[in-house]
């Protein structure tokens, strides 16, 4: 099943607003005034040349401190590498300002695992002179080193380490770390399995690097020890229990499929014979049941 990115960061952005700007734009969280929060429907935009409809991940209207009118934080998430995202980028911006016609940040969240120079600027130039610059704040979490968050006390930081750069051989420790910053974080179990289950979705350990993440826990002598133990355990349960009912659903939907077979199957074999019983040659029957006729012998024989 392909993973629905766009879902998953808006879902995590909108639930830690606050601490996204706070981790990624300090300069920006100091001027908002976060008792004025108001998370817009999403807008869709469609284009008319390409022939594709988009879809804005996540608009937020707020206010600046000491000010009154209202401003707007647009916040995109860019899963894959497209050429033309800051014209994207300058497009969505020009029709929110012609909808709201309000002031707008707009912010980019590149989470792709590709490591590019991504620009983050749209312009239009002539040689007589630039008629457009148009720049927007981007986070590019492929260049970020995952070691240098895990101190932070931010829920987005300890998500986004999954989507930071990293090496496979660093996965058990990687997780080790999300782990610990989970436990100093002291969420209610709500917002603790929303982390757990972004991090789950991109970083993927095998049975064998989960069972030396455990014993790795084990030999911690740090507090935080028996409660990442929990937290594994638990989410190990949860996995299972998912897994059993996913598979009891799944058994009983073949059973009612079989089930089905099987009784269509009798029911045509009671007419079958019925039918031969009133004489009807097999040739007749096999016509009008539309079967070949050696499936109607042997059903006769059964």
């Amino acid at each position: 099943m392909a993973i629905d990115h766009d879902r998953l960061f808006k879902e995590l952005i909108q639930t830690f607003f606050e601490e996204f700007l706070l981790l990624f734009f300090p300069d920006i969280h100091e001027h908002i005034d976060f008792r004025h929060l108001s998370f817009l429907s999403e807008e869709l935009f469609t284009d008319v040349t390409a022939g594709e409809k988009y879809r804005v991940d996540l608009l937020v209207e707020t206010k600046l401190k000491g000010e009154d009118g209202l401003i707007i934080v647009h916040v995109e998430n860019q899963s894959y590498v497209q050429p033309s995202f800051p014209e994207r980028m300058f497009i969505y911006f020009s029709r929110l300002f012609e909808k709201y016609r309000t002031r707008i940040v707009p912010i980019a969240v590149f989470s792709y695992d590709a490591l590019r120079e991504e620009p983050s600027v749209f312009s239009i130039e002539f040689p007589f002179g630039d008629v457009l610059q148009f720049r927007f704040f981007p986070v590019e979490l492929r260049k970020k080193h995952w070691r240098d968050y895990i101190r932070h006390d931010n829920p987005i930081a300890a998500a986004l380490l999954s989507k930071m750069g990293y090496t496979e051989s660093k996965k058990i420790e990687l997780k080790k770390e999300f782990l610990r910053m989970l436990v100093r974080l002291e969420l209610d179990e709500a917002r603790q399995r929303l982390l757990l289950g972004f991090f789950e979705t991109y970083v993927k350990l095998s049975e064998e690097e989960e069972q030396q993440l455990q014993r790795e826990v084990r030999a911690m002598e740090t507090k935080e020890k028996e409660k990442m133990l929990e937290l594994i355990i638990s989410y190990e349960q949860k996995g299972r229990k998912q897994g059993l009912e996913e598979g009891i659903k799944q058994g009983m939907k073949q059973g009612m499929e079989q089930g089905m077979k099987q009784g269509m199957k009798q029911g045509m074999k009671q007419l079958i014979r019925n039918m031969a019983c009133k004489g009807m040659s097999v040739e007749d029957i096999a016509r009008l049941v539309d079967l070949p006729e050696q499936d109607v012998r042997e059903l006769l024989e059964e």
